[in-house]
């Protein structure tokens, strides 16, 4: 039962892996705490289930699709919305991106419903190994969380946008005045951020029902992994994610299944109390 509850915990915490990142890479780059990440992983959700349902695509291609079509929304979002706060607090840009919340939870509701949906998904048996059950949605996640971070991993560490993306996050006026188009990168850390954030909808809603609270009920779990790893630092969200979705799941042996998130708020209070700089302490995307 033990060894079953942290498989279970890990396949968690990988897909809590993804709008972790996008919330960090967001935080490293302009400088506050995106609230709207569990309303954008709900609307990347619905993108798929939409490609899904309604028009007979595969899972896999609807997420392919529902993601590229996110990422441009992700953009469009940040021109309309947070663009003209750039320079604000970010408190104010907290405020705002609580609005974007709001209006992303409430145009969903008013398109799809408040009623439950799913994808349609082949019927397959669990895989027993090592007596460990393993269905196809967790081999499904583990694949795609793995390309995806190792995707990421790749564009941050040997590429010119990845070089830019830390010289930004470290130095935005040095970054300025060496000819790094702050705008730009800006531009493709929502894209980065969107297609992260629409993957990680479809991963939850393989895994259960998809409704308008699908984000909300992952948003302190993914702020609990941000924290943890360090603001700004993508490698310590991607191991905060993991300890949270493994902490969380064995807590279900002690607790209600439904009082799991208690465990991810006492992270987020201990932590801020005690190390506020999270475990790998306060680092920007390094060069």
């Amino acid at each position: 039962m033990t060894a079953q509850v942290i498989l279970n915990g890990l396949v968690t915490g990988m897909v809590v892996a993804l709008p972790a990142v996008a919330l960090t890479l967001i935080y490293g780059i302009l400088k506050f705490p995106n609230f709207a990440i569990g309303a954008m992983l709900t609307v990347g959700a619905y993108l798929a289930l939409a490609l899904n349902v309604y028009l007979s695509l595969p899972v896999l291609y609807a997420a392919a699709i529902g993601a590229a079509v996110f990422a441009v929304v992700a953009v469009g979002i940040d021109q309309a919305v947070f663009r003209p706060l750039r320079e604000r607090s970010a408190i104010t840009l907290l405020v705002a991106s609580m609005g974007v919340s709001f209006v992303l939870e409430n145009i969903v509701r008013f398109i799809f419903g408040n009623g439950a949906r799913s994808f349609e998904l082949p019927l397959a048996r669990p895989k027993l190994v090592f007596g460990l059950r393993i269905n196809n949605e967790q081999i499904f996640t583990a694949v795609a969380v793995i390309a995806a971070m190792t995707a990421v991993y790749v564009v941050l560490r040997h590429t010119p946008l990845g070089r830019a993306m830390r010289a930004v996050s470290d130095n935005p006026a040095l970054a300025a005045a060496r000819g790094i188009d702050r705008e730009r990168i800006v531009r493709w850390t929502w894209v980065i951020a969107g297609l992260l954030t629409a993957a990680a909808g479809v991963l939850v809603g393989m895994d259960r029902a998809i409704d308008p609270l699908l984000g909300w009920n992952y948003i302190v779990t993914v702020f609990a992994a941000s924290i943890l790893g360090g603001l700004g630092n993508p490698v310590g969200a991607v191991l905060g994610a993991l300890t949270v979705g493994v902490v969380e799941e064995t807590s279900t042996l002690l607790i209600a299944p439904n009082y799991r998130q208690v465990v991810s708020f006492c992270a987020i209070a201990l932590l801020l109390l005690l190390r506020p700089q999270g475990l790998l302490g306060v680092q920007r995307i390094k060069k």
